[in-house]
């Protein structure tokens, strides 16, 4: 289960991937749907995505993400005591490295065989790519709304200007959106971006 994507894996330290395995989910799910399903999806450099959207993100997915290597045990371990304590659940000890290798090859259906992949592939993905490209990939592969991937998508999608226009708050409250990208708008993201904001603050940005 892990060969083709380990094998996948070192050519996109240089190559944007054509689809991923989340695209692929939602434009069969489309097959089924009655509503027009429309893709959108323009990989662009990091040098050409706001930084305010790559600490908002940082901030807001991942806050030690500079500081693991693919699995954050510290997270881990808090969410574990949260969830013993009924609070919450493992799947706020997901890093972006782990949330990548999930949009890159699988789909967003929760299971046990999934989880123990991403567990498998995210540090090989942190030695083969590096930081700031898994950031680059994560920021160019995950979903802004329906049907649309990356932070330029979803830049032109929810403001009509390009992903390295946005400002600190339009970038805090993309953010807000992705726990639930296909069901949340920038616009309502009121509370839960000014808590982004202040992350960002906290963090030196």
């Amino acid at each position: 289960m892990l060969l083709l994507p380990l094998a996948l894996l070192l050519p996109l330290r240089w190559v944007d991937p054509w689809f991923t395995g989340v695209q692929a989910q939602r434009r069969v799910e489309s097959w089924f749907a009655t509503a027009k399903y429309q893709k959108r999806y323009t990989p662009v450099a990091i040098g050409k995505i706001s930084p305010h959207l790559r600490h908002a993100v940082v901030a807001a997915e991942d806050g030690r993400f500079w500081q693991h290597w693919g699995l954050d045990f510290v997270e881990i371990e808090k969410a574990a005591e949260k969830g013993l304590e009924g609070r919450k659940s493992l799947r706020g000890a997901s890093t972006i490295t782990q949330q990548l290798v999930k949009n890159l090859f699988f789909t967003t259906h929760r299971n046990p065989v999934r989880k123990v992949a991403e567990f498998g592939l995210a540090p090989a993905a942190e030695l083969l790519l590096g930081k700031e490209r898994i950031l680059e990939l994560y920021l160019n592969s995950v979903e802004w709304g329906p049907g649309v991937f990356g932070a330029e998508a979803g830049a032109r999608y929810h403001y009509g200007i390009g992903a390295g226009a946005l400002s600190r708050e339009q970038a805090a409250r993309m953010a807000a959106c992705l726990p639930a990208p296909r069901r949340r708008r920038p616009a309502a993201m009121h509370q839960y971006g000014a808590t982004i904001l202040e992350r960002m603050g906290q963090m030196g940005w």
